[in-house]
């Protein structure tokens, strides 16, 4: 075949192959402006980082078309509060730190303190060893101590005269070490020095933890020497020998007003950082206060921000005092773990739990004429009358006739409301269900016995005194019964009898828990509303 005639041929197959080739570039090229056009922003891209992302939105080229110039009016809420100055900073550091004498030492920092420039010095703030935040330390040459407070004693009764009492922990049991106290007065320069008189032991060795390494709750009782005892010292320190500079610097807490308030509260570290106990908390703090509570004092471990949010509500109304509190020495503090430490170690945690027991009532004892320990699942019900100082009023004589003494303290013996008891009975409709206490008025027949889980309202320094059942007893809203009674339980859940004494603060409980979780926002929605149709 002549070459001439396949040319056609060829022409054809070349042209079919560019036509072919342009239409798929201008495919590729339509889907490039097509992907360029959609924005970054608008296509999930996992792995970027969220700067990567930020950069891109701020980008002039990349803003999404809807955005307005009204963006650029928008101002932050923010706190624009000028910075605090040194004094200001002083008062807040004293109002987060009672137990640092934070302006006492400021007001004499620059002036020379101590026996002389090399013995006994008044230790700086800044040179002081902490642990934990809140403790101060004491090595010696046999045992470390983890201070807590320091406190004044001049009641009558003490036997040993005024006394600062340092409230602490030690890793020792029946430390011998010899230690000395540094009293600071206002208005002078050197300090007092008294040898420290005793370490009292504030734990029954019979509930165990009786080792030593084990931090340990004390007492140690610094005698003010007999010049000094009209005067009141602003700090002390604890040292081994005579001429240390301190490592440790205790604010002396003396607060005796004029007159004092019947009764305070005092509440062990709360360890909820999971429960959301709070709206059974607005019930307990309202009913304290319908006995005739005039303080709740807290110390707060970790609790959830539901609880945050009731405690500083009532902190403004100055019905409460919440005071932050951790572990002392190498026990931990993380959230969580700080929980499963104190369940797993049932005897740390009670050993634990006296240090604010006993700085409640050591800061408190003069404002105030009881002061009661309760859990916030616990409440002294008078069974007539609507008022603990009804309750007083009626139980002093009686104790007087059998002994003329003052009594240090009252014990109420204790009885389980517990909470599946409800569910053979029902709720009653005509009390809204969030009313936890109201709500549960089935409880066990029996008491515990006398002694076992009471709870006391301390007085003056002097023997201690049951109050009759038939004049009080202390109501325990529990889930179940405490471990140790797990055999007595099945009992007390056969003998449930129905007992109603709380119901004479029903009204005005249930009007001031409602008002209060509505202010706190607790309720959405028409959830007031449906609670209204179900009480009517």
């Amino acid at each position: 075949m002549p070459c001439g005639a396949c040319k056609p041929n060829g022409g054809g197959r070349f042209l079919t192959k560019i036509l072919t080739f342009g239409v798929l570039w201008a495919l590729v090229i339509y889907t490039l402006y097509q992907f360029r056009s959609i924005s970054i922003i608008d296509v999930p891209v996992p792995h970027l980082n969220s700067r990567f992302l930020l950069q891109k939105r701020l980008d002039p080229l990349t803003r999404h078309a809807e955005s307005t110039t009204e963006s650029m009016d928008l101002e932050p809420f923010v706190d624009k509060s000028p910075s605090l100055s040194e004094d200001n900073l002083i008062d807040d550091i004293q109002k987060r730190m009672p137990n640092l004498p934070i302006v006492y030492w400021n007001k004499n920092k620059n002036k020379p303190m101590g026996l002389n420039s090399t013995c006994a010095k008044f230790p700086s703030m800044f040179d002081l060893e902490f642990n934990n935040l809140y403790w101060q330390t004491l090595h010696t040459s046999n045992g470390t101590f983890q201070l807590w407070g320091a406190y004044l004693d001049k009641r009558q009764k003490n036997r040993l005269g005024p006394t600062v009492r340092i409230l602490g922990m030690i890793n020792r049991i029946e430390p011998t070490v010899v230690t000395y106290c540094h009293f600071w007065f206002d208005g002078k320069k050197d300090p007092v020095i008294g040898k420290s008189f005793e370490y009292k032991y504030i734990w029954y060795k019979k509930w165990g933890n009786y080792k030593q390494g084990i931090y340990q709750p004390y007492l140690v009782a610094c005698v003010i020497p007999q010049k000094y005892r009209d005067h009141i010292p602003q700090s002390v320190s604890l040292v081994e020998k005579q001429c240390d500079t301190a490592t440790n610097n205790l604010r002396v807490i003396y607060d005796k007003p004029p007159e004092k308030k019947d009764f305070a509260v005092c509440v062990k570290g709360l360890d909820f950082l999971h429960e959301d106990l709070s709206v059974k908390l607005v019930e307990w703090i309202e009913l304290l206060n319908l006995l005739g509570a005039d303080k709740v004092f807290f110390y707060e471990l970790q609790v959830h921000p539901n609880i945050s949010k009731v405690l500083r509500h009532y902190e403004r109304e100055g019905k409460v005092q919440v005071t932050p509190i951790n572990l002392a020495g190498g026990q931990p503090n993380a959230p969580s773990f700080q929980h499963l430490y104190l369940t797993k170690k049932t005897n740390h945690k009670r050993q634990n739990e006296l240090i604010p027991y006993n700085d409640c009532f050591y800061k408190h004892m003069y404002q105030y004429k009881y002061i009661a320990l309760l859990d916030i699942d616990e409440v002294i019900m008078p069974l007539e009358g609507t008022t603990w100082k009804e309750l007083m009023d009626k139980v002093l004589p009686k104790a007087l006739k059998i002994n003329k003494e003052e009594r240090a303290s009252y014990n109420v013996r204790n009885v389980y409301f517990l909470d599946d008891l409800i569910h053979n009975h029902g709720w009653f409709k005509e009390i809204p269900r969030y009313m936890h206490m109201l709500q549960h008025v089935y409880r066990t027949k029996n008491f515990t016995k006398p002694g076992q889980y009471v709870k006391s309202a301390w007085a003056a320094a002097a023997p201690a005194t049951p109050i009759e059942t038939a004049d009080a007893q202390l109501h325990h809203y529990r889930a179940d019964c405490v471990k140790t009674l797990k055999k007595s339980c099945e009992e007390f859940r056969k003998t449930s009898v129905m007992d109603t004494t709380i119901w004479k603060f029903k009204d005005p409980l249930i009007a001031r828990v409602t008002a209060t979780l509505r202010a706190l926002g607790f309720f959405h929605g028409n959830e007031i509303s449906t609670i209204s149709v179900v009480r009517k």
